[in-house]
């Protein structure tokens, strides 16, 4: 008869995150005062004002782009994205590895997308993998996005839904896990 093995793995010992960083400990912690003060705060500040604090510590940020206040961002210059997209209230990027958004991209309110996990079975050390939302996407509100997901051109993620892997291009998706319930277009309605 065979009997299921459990570990304990030592978090003590476990690779710590910092390999993620990408930047000197000054830079991350002169990045969280920051992101505090103008980018998670509640205030209505203005998005521009989110958008030039992002760029200047190395996000890569289109024109028009709208910046919602209570976003985080874990590392801006892992955060990529292009112009005339809408981040809504609460979107939380916690990219410790680089997050791609396309052209005219919806991610509304209190969204997470993670690009970092671990290796559960090993030393807990960490493993990142990049996301990619292809232009005119619209991920509703409080979704989940796993690294290694791409979202393709057009595609729709329903409310509350789960992203871990690949959705087609002018597709929606539901679900934890999102699957493919239809098409966001059909014979030019948007019904």
């Amino acid at each position: 008869m065979a009997t299921d093995v459990t570990h304990v793995i030592k978090l003590k010992d476990a690779p710590g995150e910092r390999t993620a960083w990408g930047r000197s400990r000054a830079v991350v912690y002169l990045w969280g005062v920051a992101e505090l003060l103008f980018v998670t705060n509640p205030w209505q500040i203005s998005s521009g004002l989110r958008v030039r604090v992002l760029r200047a510590f190395g996000a890569q940020i289109g024109s028009g782009v709208i910046f919602r206040p209570r976003t985080r961002v874990r590392f801006p210059w892992k955060l990529h994205i292009e112009d005339d997209s809408w981040i809504g209230e609460g979107v939380w990027f916690h990219n410790q590895d680089h997050i791609y958004v396309g052209h005219d991209v919806v991610i509304s309110q209190e969204t997470f997308l993670t690009t970092g996990s671990h290796r559960h079975k090993r030393d807990m050390a960490l493993v990142t993998r990049p996301i990619h939302i292809e232009a005119g996407a619209w991920i509703t509100s409080r979704c989940m996005v796993l690294g290694g997901s791409r979202i393709g051109e057009s595609a729709l993620v329903r409310p509350m839904s789960l992203v871990q892997g690949h959705i087609p291009a002018g597709a929606v998706a539901a679900g934890n896990p999102a699957v493919v319930t239809g098409a966001r277009f059909k014979n030019g309605s948007d019904a």
